[in-house]
């Protein structure tokens, strides 16, 4: 017999926490489900330099602020990792773990089925909560499959020492391939490839502006955007160390790879030893995939959080698209409180309508 709940949810990550934050208060019985093996989603496979971009009053879950870091510096992975653990054991949230959800199906009426290899769990709602992490992008470039080199996500780096004195790449603008580059640059002859030149946000400026100008575009207050965006380079300590040895150099994407190198823009061949993409990652949906809601694009079209083809799917943590800076610690928790609100209220609805209007 199947586990029944009024919701479910799918993940155990930052966003799961933070909608367990604010589910356990509305009396509504739920579940989440998370194929990981500990606390920490995500976070158990950054690498191990990882620095956050903003200060830990501003890297927080609801209800419990994470600890202080000595000034100027910022949180790194494992503090960020021991804040998880330590707020899972404040707050006990009902979490099943090692569960891997294969697929979210219609189960008729009022429920959605959610299929496990623990066994399936009926579910009035389903939060979404799988975030990014097992979906890394890597472009499709031609001749990738006859490199015979080293290739590598940064979702699977961890430390620079592999690629001692050897030819690197590392491929992405954002601030991982910034971050990457800083330190494979110290042991490797290191070049970094991006799609056009990267933005480097002014020293004083971290992560707190970057969410002042998420929520100014929402409120729809484009006067009151500080300069920046999530996708410019915030200058923490080993970027800036980086910087003053004159690492940030970027060059335009190759055009073609072969079994030894890269082929560059005007036709010169170049051995290369290894390559990093930094290339970022798509949203992890494919159990949603048996709802037929997933469009074109990859995406899900939501209106809030709520899935329009599915109104008793809900989407946290994912992007902008389902909420402002909703992939980071302090944006899943501004977000999941006002989408447990109205999840309640459509829960407790007489009919539950499942036509939504469009966004």
């Amino acid at each position: 017999m199947a586990e029944q709940f009024d919701v479910v949810i799918v993940g155990g990550g930052q966003a799961a926490l933070a909608a367990s934050y604010f589910l356990r208060r509305t009396g509504l019985t739920y579940v989440i489900l998370d194929n990981g093996a500990q606390a920490g989603g995500a976070w158990v496979h950054g690498w191990d330099s990882l620095h956050l971009f903003s200060p830990a009053s501003y890297s927080s879950l609801p209800g419990w602020p994470m600890p202080d870091t000595p000034e100027g510096s910022y949180p790194t992975r494992d503090e960020v990792l021991d804040y998880l653990h330590r707020y899972e054991a404040r707050y006990t949230p009902p979490i099943r773990r090692p569960v891997t959800v294969g697929r979210v199906e219609r189960a008729g009426g009022k429920f959605l089925n959610i299929r496990t290899n623990a066994g399936d769990f009926l579910s009035r709602a389903v939060i979404g909560a799988t975030g990014t992490w097992s979906a890394p992008f890597i472009p499709d470039v031609a001749g990738h499959e006859f490199f015979g080199g080293t290739q590598i996500h940064s979702a699977h780096y961890q430390i620079p020492a592999p690629f001692a004195g050897r030819r690197v790449l590392v491929v992405g603008g954002g601030n991982s391939g910034a971050q990457i580059l800083a330190e494979v640059s110290l042991l490797a002859n290191a070049t970094w490839v991006t799609l056009q030149d990267p933005v480097f946000l002014p020293d004083d400026v971290d992560g707190r502006v970057l969410f002042e100008r998420a929520t100014a575009r929402v409120l729809g207050n484009a006067g009151a955007m500080p300069t920046g965006g999530f996708g410019d380079i915030v200058m923490v300590p080993p970027v800036r160390a980086a910087r003053e040895r004159g690492v940030f150099h970027a060059v335009r994407p190759f055009v073609r790879m072969t079994a030894t190198g890269v082929v560059w823009p005007g036709g010169q061949e170049e051995a290369i030893d290894a390559i990093i993409w930094c290339t970022g990652f798509r949203p992890a949906l494919s159990a949603f995939a048996p709802l037929d809601v997933i469009e074109p694009d990859g995406l899900i079209h939501v209106n809030g959080q709520q899935a329009i083809r599915e109104p008793r799917l809900w989407l946290l943590g994912y992007g902008s698209w389902c909420g402002p800076a909703s992939a980071t610690l302090l944006g899943a928790g501004r977000v999941a409180r006002s989408m447990i609100r109205q999840l309640t209220d459509w829960l407790a609805s007489p009919t539950q309508d499942v036509r939504l209007p469009k966004p």
